[in-house]
Parts: C-alpha cells; sequence; structure tokens
C-alpha cells in the first residue's frame, strides 16, 4: 500500500495514470506472453474517433490489449465499457474510472428503467465519439466462455437509440459511428480452466452460482496468467453498412472471425494434429488433463471454435467461375 501511495502521489491526470499502466503492461507481456502481435492499424487514421467492437475472452486484458496496442501507434486511448457487476470493490471501481471507464449499468428494475439505461448509454457513446474520444465494447454482455463469439444485435439497437432520436435511418446513422471489429486472439487462456468446469456444472445442474469477488479473480488471472502467443486485429472501419442490426451483427462477426490468428492448440482442439509438434500436443493432452472428465469438451470447444468458425466462413464464400 505504502509502495502504491508512493508511486501514485505525483499523478495528476488520467493520462499520467495511463502513462503508468502503460509501463506496467510492458512488464506484464515481457513475463505473460511470449510474443505480442498486431494487424490493421494502418486502417486507423490519427485524429479520428471509433467504436470499437471486439470479441470477450477476457475481462480486463480484452480492452487494456486494444488500448496498449494504441498507444505504441500514437493513438489515444480509449473509453471502456465494463459492467456494473465488476464494481463491487471499491478501489476496482476507482482505478477503472481512472483508466477512463464507463459504467454499463445490467441491475435494471424493469423494462422503463432498462430503456432509460440504455438510452443514456447511447447518447454518451455518440457524445464521446462528437468528443474524438474512441469507445471500446465487446460484442456480447459477458465473455465468450464457449469460444463462440457472435456479435449481440441487441447492442447495435441500442447505439442506434441515440439515431432514432434524431431521425436518422439505421444505416446512416451507423454509419458515423465509425465501427471497428476488432479480433483478439490468446493462444492459452490462463482461465480456461474455470471456465470450462462453469460450463460443465451449468450443464449438470442447470445453472452456475458465481461467488462474490469471482470476476474479481478472474481480471487478476487473465492480466498475470500465462497467455503464450496474443495477437490484436483490427478490421477496417466499417462503411458499408446493413439496414437492420441482425444483418450488421453478421458482418461484424464475419470481420472477427477472419481475423483470428490460429495457434497449434486451437488445430489441436479441432482434430487437426498434423499443424503441432510432439511438444505441443503434448502440452495441450496435459491440459485436458487437469480437468475431470466432463469438463473437457468444453475445453475443447473453446479452442477449437475459432477453427471451425473460419471453416464454415470458408465454406460459405461463393465459389469463382473458372
Amino acid at each position: 500500500t505504502f509502495f502504491l501511495k508512493r508511486k501514485c502521489a505525483k499523478l495528476r491526470s488520467i493520462a499520467q495514470v495511463q502513462l503508468q499502466v502503460a509501463a506496467f503492461m510492458e512488464r506484464m507481456l515481457k513475463t505473460s506472453t511470449t510474443a505480442m502481435t498486431f494487424s490493421g492499424v494502418e486502417h486507423l487514421k490519427p485524429g479520428q474517433a471509433y467504436l470499437f467492437i471486439s470479441n470477450h475472452r477476457d475481462i480486463a486484458m480484452d480492452p487494456a490489449l486494444v488500448n496498449w496496442c494504441l498507444h505504441k501507434h500514437g493513438f489515444d486511448t480509449v473509453r471502456i465499457a465494463i459492467g456494473d457487476n465488476l464494481l463491487r470493490k471499491a478501489c476496482a471501481t476507482e482505478l477503472m474510472k481512472l483508466n477512463k471507464s464507463f459504467i454499463v449499468k445490467r441491475g435494471a428494475k424493469g423494462p422503463r428503467e432498462m430503456l432509460k439505461n440504455l438510452s443514456q448509454l447511447s447518447a454518451y457513446i455518440r457524445h464521446s465519439l462528437d468528443e474524438q474520444q474512441s469507445i471500446w465494447i465487446a460484442q456480447k454482455e459477458g465473455r465468450a466462455k464457449d469460444g463462440n463469439d457472435e456479435t449481440d444485435p441487441a447492442i447495435l439497437k441500442m447505439f442506434y437509440m441515440e439515431g432514432k432520436k434524431r431521425g436518422d435511418s439505421f444505416a446512416n446513422y451507423m454509419r458515423t459511428l465509425n465501427i471497428v471489429p476488432v479480433c483478439l486472439s490468446y493462444e492459452l487462456d490462463p482461465c480456461d480452466q474455470d471456465k470450462a468446469r462453469e460450463l460443465s456444472h451449468k450443464q449438470q445442474h442447470g445453472n452456475y452460482q458465481k461467488g462474490e469477488f469471482e470476476d474479481i479473480d478472474a481480471i487478476i488471472k487473465g492480466i498475470v496468467g500465462f497467455k503464450g502467443r496474443v495477437h490484436v486485429a483490427f478490421a477496417k472501419p466499417l462503411t458499408d453498412i446493413p439496414a437492420d442490426a441482425d444483418a450488421l451483427a453478421a458482418l461484424i462477426d464475419q470481420q472477427i472471425w477472419q481475423n483470428y490468428k490460429l495457434f497449434p492448440v486451437n488445430y489441436l482442439a479441432a482434430g487437426d494434429s498434423a499443424k503441432a509438434d510432439a511438444a505441443q500436443q503434448a502440452s495441450w493432452q496435459q491440459r485436458l488433463d487437469a480437468l475431470p472428465p466432463e469438463s473437457q469438451p468444453f475445453l475443447t470447444q473453446m479452442y477449437a471454435a475459432p477453427v471451425l468458425k473460419q471453416h464454415a466462413q470458408a465454406a460459405e464464400r461463393p465459389v469463382a467461375n473458372a
């Protein structure tokens, strides 16, 4: 505590706080990853605000890695959407606010309150973008614990609430948000065992009750746990916007899936051992064996999903005439 007080005593702005966070990120990535790569940053223009919509695998690391990539390339950091379920510890709440986070209220007591909360959120996102402040938000509420990264159309409808107030069409308004799909690929997920056990428990018992600070524990594990290689891919800003939320969600998914960086562990989980050496195969088997048999299929599904998504996407592409 004394060390933190001394370290933070001279910080007078959010920018200074984030420089400290950046220094921490540098150290953390050296110890918890073997390689950190990125692509697509060239699609972004300095001084332009974007609405970054990413797949969601890790509570803290997903937006942190997007921020880190932007910071390293001279862009401003983003305002981060976080669920109010993460505000159970006061110190965590204050740190998140200092890191330019804003709260997404999930616990509405009724339809009217929910509508009000969503309308305020939609207006705030528009306001931020108008202030040239980029936004990061996950493609759906909660992490994709089964590896099935799919955009929830309800989030896109929330974005449009402000546009609807202004009398703009869905496509026209959404185009003004400068939506950029982002794909985060982790070779290894430090929380994968916990996710597999949770999904297994849900299947067996029909539900799963989180512990009070389980999300905070997951944040810590996600930050310090070993991730292997990590890749952050920025797609081109979307300009050809469909006329409805479902079609736009499908377009965002397509961009995210095709930007997955696949690792040997993904191919192994999908049943393709040809793309992994003996050591990688042994490591994958060891990871499986650490779980009880009933949880292992969920771990397999989690890591196989990106391969299966890309295969499905390739199968759907029209074949050019010879």
